[in-house]
This record gives structure tokens, sequence and C-alpha cells, in this order.
């Protein structure tokens, strides 16, 4: 068996865009007609010159390849160019054709992908969503709008425990920028102690409570900041440095009892083995459109294992990397806990032909060959994307404070 043809999708994310502006899928097509789906997560150039990126690797390296030789398909990819160094958009690249070719292989054996990764280990997978506002579009800077309101955000939070959710995540700690890290402010400061004292008074010890920032400080900075959240025992305190030094990472991590989160922007194992190695972080959030497919995940959640660190799948894009991130977590000792939006519905169900089976606070892994899932190919041409901005826009100007 061997690809034969390759289809991209660019789709546009309809409001309230929980996951980004738009989605970036992949079909590739074998010579025996199985078809394979994958997401590319790329957010540093625009979603038109990363089609002609996967354009350009599909016929260099895989028209024409046989769809099991994942581990060689790889290895010349990460290498092209003489590169052989970890490149956040080849690597996105890659890993959405990784993906598509597992998903292609499940499907010529007859097996989910986490059945050729060593089986299934957990039946069900705890999930957890951010808050999202009530009122899409309102404005951040509103006194009223949850990311800022500490007593609304407890109210939302409420509504997804009733949901089924046992974790939620926010991060009230302020905007990031293309100039970070800083200091926080004592805003900031007072108005995320705010939103975990008020929100862990709500709901107990039903709920975790997730506290996510964006590497926007310093690790002075962000140990000021852990010292007052820890008093309301977060499940973890989420990239709290930029990770581009992993040492710095480390600093907060030995300065604070709140578990260290980090990894939606880091790809492939060399780069995770930098953060065990300097002990920055205990969970790690990969995120399967970007660190380099199902096998690189996989590798990396096997390092993590080795140092007793547990996995947390990034998910802020589309469907079909959530797809991924279920067949990882569906056969990793070491999972704590999956990224969702809400609770799988909205317009990523709509994407798919089978949405993705959620049941009170849980994801349940489908039976079904290859990602288990099929992309409704009709929904994503109805919705082609046509703007011109990235699908993240930090700031582009310093922060001070007040932010």
């Amino acid at each position: 068996m061997k690809i034969a043809e390759l289809e991209t999708f660019v789709v546009g994310n309809p409001p309230p865009r929980r996951g980004g502006r738009y989605f970036i899928f992949l079909k590739l097509v074998s010579d025996a007609g199985i078809e394979g789906l994958g997401e590319v997560y790329a957010a540093s150039f625009r979603p038109q010159t990363l089609v002609a990126m996967i354009e350009d690797v599909f016929e260099q390296h895989v028209l024409g390849a046989d769809p099991s030789r994942i581990e060689a398909l790889w290895r010349n990819i990460y290498g092209r160019g003489y590169s052989q160094r970890p490149d956040i958009s080849l690597m996105a690249v890659l890993s959405g054709i990784e993906m598509a070719l597992w998903d292609i292989v499940g499907k010529a054996t007859d097996k989910p992908v986490y059945a050729l990764l060593g089986g299934k280990v957990h039946e069900r997978l705890r999930t957890y969503t951010y808050l999202y506002p009530d009122e899409p579009g309102a404005d951040t800077y509103s006194d009223s709008h949850i990311y800022r309101n500490p007593d609304r955000a407890a109210e939302r939070a409420l509504r997804y425990v009733t949901q089924g959710f046992t974790a939620v995540k926010f991060d009230p700690a302020g905007p990031y920028s293309t100039f970070d890290p800083r200091q926080p402010s004592l805003e900031r400061l007072s108005l995320s102690e705010a939103f975990c004292k008020t929100l862990r008074s709500a709901v107990g010890t039903s709920c975790d409570l997730l506290f996510g920032t964006h590497g926007q400080f310093t690790a002075s900075g962000a140990i000021r900041l852990a010292r007052r959240l820890e008093a309301y025992d977060p499940l973890w305190f989420e990239e709290p440095t930029p990770p581009e030094v992993p040492e710095e990472m480390a600093r907060v991590a030995a300065q604070t009892s709140i578990p260290i989160a980090t990894g939606e922007r880091l790809t492939t194992k060399y780069e995770f083995s930098r953060v065990l190695e300097t002990k920055a972080a205990s969970i790690l959030q990969m995120n399967l459109g970007r660190v380099g497919g199902l096998l690189e995940a996989k590798k990396i959640a096997g390092m993590a294992e080795a140092h007793y660190a547990q996995i947390a799948p990034h998910l802020y894009c589309g469907p079909v990397v959530g797809a991924a991130n279920i067949q990882l977590a569906t056969c990793s000792p070491n999972f704590l806990i999956l990224e969702s939006i809400e609770r799988w519905d909205g317009f990523h169900a709509k994407l798919l032909k089978t949405p993705i089976r959620w049941e009170e606070g849980y994801v349940i892994p489908p039976p079904s060959a290859g990602l288990g899932v099929e992309l409704d190919e009709d929904v994503a041409r109805a919705h082609p994307y046509s703007g011109e901005a990235l699908h993240l826009m930090p700031a582009s100007e310093p922060l001070a404070p007040p932010d």
C-alpha cells in the first residue's frame, strides 16, 4: 500500500471561536482507497502558507510512501534540508501527516491507534475545560467579564461542575505579549489570588483548579504569584515562564508546592527531555498537532513515566488533534487529565460525522479503527477561513502595570 493523494482543509471556526480562529486539517488517501485524517497545529504563519508547507513535504516525502514506515518517514522529514533540530512549523506539518498515517494503518489493520501503541490502559479519560464566558465577544476589560470577576467565574465553574467536570482552568493573570517575560502587576497578583480563593470556596474539594498562564513572567515574578496561590491547592501552575529556557521554569518549580505544567509550545522528545532533566515541570502538556505526532508523543510519555511525571494533552485547536490526544491518553499509564473544549460539542461536534463521546466529565475512548473519527467534509468546506490573522495574536507592545 502506498500514499497516493493529499487534500487540505482550512476551516474557519465561527463565533464564539473556542479553540482558535481556524483549524488546518489534511487527508491522505492510499492507493487502496483508505483515507487518513490529520490536523496541523501551527500558529507562526498564516494558514495559506502552512498549506504550501504541507504540500511541499507531501510531494518530497509522503507521495508514494508506505504508510506503515512511520519511523523512517519521521526521520527524513525531521532532518530535511540539513535541519535535524526541532522546528516548530515543520514539526506541526509532520504531526498532521504522521497522525493521518496512523489513521490509515489503524484502518488497514482494523484496530484503534491506541491498540497499536500498547493497548488500552484507561477505560475512560478525565477531562477539564477552560471557564468560557456566557457572552462570546464580551469586553474582556469589563469588570463584569468572568476573566476579571471572581464571583462570575465561580458561578461559571459551578455550572461546569454540575455538568460533570471535576477540573476547570482559568487564567486571570493578564495578557501576554511578544516582549515577555515581565513582573506581574500588583493588581493581577491580587486578582489571581482572589480567583483561587473564590473558586475554591465555591467548588470545595469537588473540583480541581488549574491555574493557567502563558509564559508572561520572569521566574521571580512567577514565584511571587505562586506563593499567593499555594493556600488554595491548585492542581497545577501552567507555563509560568516562557518555554525557551526550562532552567528558569525549574527555578519556579523548586520554589513552590504547586505542580508545574508545560508543553503546548514545545515539540519533539528533545525539547521535552530538557524539561524533565532540569525538573522544570512534572506535568507535560504536549499538543499532538505540533509535538511530532503520536509516536513521538508516546516516546515523550515514556520518558515522563521514568521521571514519575504525568501527561495532560493540550487542546486549543480542532477535534482531530482532540481525537489523537484521546488515542495517546488511552494507552499511557501516566495519563493525568485531558483538555477539552467544554463537552466536545458546538462546532467541534459538527465537524465530525460522529462526535467524541463525553459522559459526566469523562471521554470514552472509541473502539473504532484508526483515530476513531471521520471529518464531515461538507461542513469543513462550508466554513472556509479567509482571514489574515494568525491562530493566536499576542500583544505586540510591552505591557506595563496595570495590564
